[in-house]
């Protein structure tokens, strides 16, 4: 395959994911109007291309690292390490100690995304049931890790099991301690992370259904009061479901793209968590933190990915335990932009300047609306990993990771040094 085939071939799939929005709009517009009739549509004669696409030769990436060797010496990014990538020939552009491990923040949500996509597929949801319960008028609630349900959803099962007198929910899928070291139990209330339970209602999230609002200390029993007041329960508790129950209504979550998408785009360390537990379960592993942190980096080395010098506390980014080299971040957007397995993670990225915890940033510089990057904030830490579309069409993959540096500060030279592989 000629540079020129292969370069359209790796960008095509980055290009793919950017149109995703207007292709669904496509989809609902033909569902409302694939009835209407009207003559043969105009056809145009294609116009001669006017750029030359995008080949080894023509493009310098001499030049651009020397760019970013300098940028990366802003005092405002303290201690930066990270490696940028030429996603059509795979060389390294630029790399600052890459293997070298530092304070992640939420840039850890890239590794447990990539391990649920491999390993759950994009597809994958979750089920959950209400079943009877072993005495009279009792119905349980069989968690199973859905953090994701709704009011609508919940008006859903009541309307199916109907009145009963008691509500139990059955959280035993789930284990192990329901905070983790290295959180602040003052997150909590910051809204930052719950207790971990198998089952909540808009992330426990309290008096909302998004943000950083409070969250509630006991995710798992407000569920079961939300469906106890819906069926005229008087009582509700935790215990276990009986094996062989009959099942009385189930509600089913959004597929996995879809909640990946939502934990991305606010950084929602939940849902991150989550999807880790429900990882560990479905390899068999018990349904706890620790399981889960584990069964990430068990998927990823199974794919063939070098996880060494890795430290993972949790699922999120949120404790200052975990450690990750930039290079592993980097093997995986550089993956995702070059295979097909892994592509459905690029499309879960905010765009820069457009969405989630990017809308707010690059202002006019070139790097808006072509950046898409998680990104990752603790006290002295920065991170921002993802992709950039270059002014010559190649696509370049990116982890820089920051410590020991001002946050607004750091955010400001990010944004810079990923805008100049824009212009590059």
């Amino acid at each position: 395959m000629s540079g020129k085939k292969l370069w359209w071939t790796a960008t095509a799939g980055v290009t793919a994911l950017a149109v995703a929005g207007v292709a669904g709009f496509a989809v609902v517009a033909d569902r409302h109007y694939g009835d209407l009739t009207h003559d043969p549509a105009f056809v145009a004669e294609a116009p001669a291309p006017l750029l030359e696409a995008a080949t080894a030769a023509s493009v310098d990436n001499a030049v651009l690292g020397a760019r970013l060797r300098e940028l990366a010496g802003d005092p405002a990014l303290g201690t930066v390490h990270g490696r940028v990538t030429d996603t059509v020939t795979g060389e390294t552009v630029w790399e600052q100690a890459s293997g070298e491990a530092l304070q992640p923040a939420s840039a850890t949500k890239i590794l447990t995304a990539a391990a649920a996509i491999l390993e759950l597929g994009p597809d994958d949801t979750l089920v959950t049931e209400v079943v009877e319960g072993s005495a009279p008028g009792a119905v349980v609630i069989r968690a199973v890790g859905d953090v994701w349900l709704t009011d609508k959803q919940l008006d859903e099962l009541a309307a199916r099991v109907g009145a009963a007198e008691q509500v139990i929910i059955d959280t035993s899928v789930w284990s192990g301690e329901p905070f983790m070291p290295g959180w602040d139990a003052a997150d909590v209330d910051a809204g930052y992370i719950a207790p971990l339970e198998p089952a909540m209602l808009y992330g426990a999230r309290l008096g909302a259904t998004s943000g950083d609002v409070p969250r509630s200390h006991t995710p798992a029993l407000d569920v079961a009061r939300a469906l106890a007041e819906r069926v005229g329960a008087a009582t509700v508790g935790l215990g276990p479901a009986p094996s062989d129950a009959r099942v009385l209504a189930s509600v089913e979550s959004p597929l996995l793209t879809e909640r990946l998408e939502a934990m991305m785009k606010d950084s929602d360390n939940v849902m991150a968590e989550a999807i880790g537990h429900e990882l560990a379960v479905h390899r068999g592993l018990p349904g706890s933190a620790s399981a889960a942190t584990q069964a990430t980096l068990d998927v990823l080395t199974a794919h063939g990915f070098d996880i060494s010098g890795v430290t993972l506390a949790d699922n999120s980014g949120l404790s200052v335990h975990n450690l990750i080299p930039p290079r592993l971040l980097d093997d995986v957007l550089l993956d995702a932009a070059t295979r097909p397995p892994l592509r459905p993670l690029l499309a879960t990225l905010p765009v820069a300047g457009a969405s989630g915890t990017l809308t707010e940033r690059y202002g006019e510089l070139p790097g808006r609306g072509w950046v898409r990057a998680k990104t990752g904030t603790l006290t002295g830490t920065s991170a921002l990993a993802g992709v950039v579309t270059a002014e010559s069409g190649r696509v370049y993959s990116f982890a820089l990771l920051v410590n020991g540096a001002e946050i607004e500060g750091a955010r400001a030279a990010l944004d810079g040094f990923t805008s100049a592989i824009r212009d590059s």
